[in-house]
């Protein structure tokens, strides 16, 4: 190294001050294609000498290998985490699950799913409500249990729903008495 660079080196207080000079944050011919070239990136289309031929009609005059070069840096940068959504299994274990023992997170993510799926929320008010006569013997509320859960537009409630209305008499009472 020479005594210029040295000197330089130790006269910068951060390394971000050694990334100025001629090179830096010049524009480039491809600055006005770049959100062309984002926006395709992120629809999942990352072939660059098909974008590069997309942006040539747009009116690119540059190089493909100045394209392949924008897009071998967003290749190579991290990308942002998402979080992955819950499994089908995991929420319905959620939604059979006593809602005193969720965790705080599992609540709030359940929270979450119900905001998003309206069919989802309305199954789980009804099994929660279910869940409810059964553990506390109220079989008297099973008409109108029935009655709700045909009102709302759930096929498979409305199929447990019709089961249930063939031997009403005994579920009530497999409902209501205590050696059931």
């Amino acid at each position: 190294m020479t005594y210029r660079t040295v000197k330089q080196l130790a006269d910068t207080a951060t390394p971000e001050e050694l990334f100025t000079g001629q090179w830096q944050n010049r524009p480039s011919v491809l600055d006005d294609y770049k959100p062309y070239l984002d926006d395709r990136w992120n629809e999942g289309f990352t072939n660059a000498w098909k974008l590069w031929e997309e942006i040539v009609p747009l009116g690119y005059k540059g190089s493909y290998q100045r394209v392949r070069a924008y897009l071998r840096e967003k290749r190579t940068s991290p990308r942002p985490v998402t979080a992955r959504p819950p499994s089908p299994r995991t929420v319905a274990g959620w939604v059979l699950r006593h809602p005193d023992t969720l965790a705080e997170s599992e609540h709030l993510q359940l929270k979450t799913v119900r905001i998003n799926c309206p069919e989802l929320d309305g199954l789980t008010r009804h099994v929660r409500s279910f869940a409810t006569m059964l553990t506390e013997r109220q079989g008297r509320r099973l008409p109108d249990w029935l009655e709700a859960v045909r009102q709302d537009d759930l096929p498979s409630l409305h199929t447990l729903a019709a089961g249930i209305d063939r031997d009403r008499d005994a579920v009530i009472a497999g409902l209501t008495l205590p050696w059931s």
